[in-house]
């Protein structure tokens, strides 16, 4: 009552039959070549609208800027002054929620 090992002739067909999962599909363009395209139009990351390859260029630059000016709304910049007082006065007066 032993089954027989399957044998190695079933085996080695079923994997020559079964494509390949993990590879992509050949029509799929390799991440290699897409990197060394020109981007000659591309779109703002921050409002989505058409920019030529010199606007895109400094675009990126000055987000990838940390010493940038970072341009916030006045009344978040007020919330965010409020939350960092209430941060420091909370451990003298805890009754404050």
């Amino acid at each position: 009552m032993n089954a027989a090992p399957p044998s190695l002739a079933l085996v080695f067909s079923l994997m020559v039959a079964t494509p390949a999962l993990a590879l992509p599909p050949p029509e799929d363009t390799p991440e290699e070549i897409l990197r060394t395209e020109i981007i000659t139009e591309a779109r703002s990351p921050l409002t989505g609208e058409p920019l030529s390859a010199a606007a895109y260029a400094i675009l990126m630059e000055q987000l990838q800027d940390p010493n940038r000016n970072a341009q916030v709304n006045e009344e978040v910049a007020q919330l965010i002054g409020l939350l960092q007082f209430r941060r420091v006065v909370k451990p003298i007066l805890p009754f404050i929620r």
